[in-house]
């Protein structure tokens, strides 16, 4: 059974990519957490109460409000880096086990605690993290991995505590999964262009490839 493992908030420090702002980057563990929905658009904080968005040109709102991120990604990623990977390091506000958010597909939902939340939008790794992580070729490597975790938006507002199963409510018949999507984000033209034909991304994101390919 997939459950949450971890629920974590932000304690602020300077933008470890050097920007001149505060970061969210760093989650720490929770007892729970209150999950709302936030305005639509970039700058409307998180979907989390007490989280801190701290690049509000490129986070928060609607589509970024709650990310998520597997504890067995993590331990692969100590066995890669020979490191110690605590929850929320990546930013994730759910520590998950028994989900691979890889497969998981666009615009499905899932029940996890109070909440209902639905599939997003993919993570594009920047700067930021890549200041926080300080290993070498990092946005290169995280992107190689092919796991980016997965973004939420809101359906259903509520708590969320560690131990809540998640639960699958439905499943798109379009089939195409977060991976995929990170794929396309990251370069992969062939499937960014089906990814544009099935027109299953938010509007602002659905315009970047009309550019490309209408």
């Amino acid at each position: 059974m997939a459950a949450v493992i971890s629920t974590n908030i932000a304690r602020p420090h300077n933008d470890p990519g050097g920007r001149n702002r505060v970061s969210g980057i760093d989650k720490q563990p929770a007892p729970e957490i209150l999950v709302e929905i936030p305005g639509p658009d970039y700058g409307d904080g998180s979907g989390v109460r007490g989280d801190i968005i701290g690049d509000t040109e490129h986070h928060g709102g609607q589509h970024k409000a709650v990310y998520a991120f597997s504890r067995e990604r993590y331990d692969w990623w100590e066995r890669e880096l020979s490191r110690t990977l605590d929850n929320g390091l990546f930013g994730d506000n759910l520590t998950t086990s028994g989900i691979d958010w890889t497969r998981v597909i666009i615009n499905q939902r899932f029940r996890i605690g109070e909440t209902q939340l639905e599939v997003s939008v993919p993570r594009s790794p920047c700067a930021t993290f890549a200041g926080w992580m300080g290993e070498p070729n990092w946005i290169r490597r995280f992107t190689a991995s092919g796991d980016c975790g997965c973004y939420l938006r809101v359906v259903k507002p509520g708590v969320i505590r560690p131990g809540d199963d998640i639960v699958a409510l439905n499943e798109p018949d379009h089939g195409l999964t977060m991976g995929e999507a990170f794929a396309a984000v990251m370069g992969d033209t062939d499937i960014a262009r089906r990814l544009w034909q099935l027109n299953i991304l938010p509007t602002l994101y659905q315009a970047r490839w009309d550019k490309r390919f209408a």
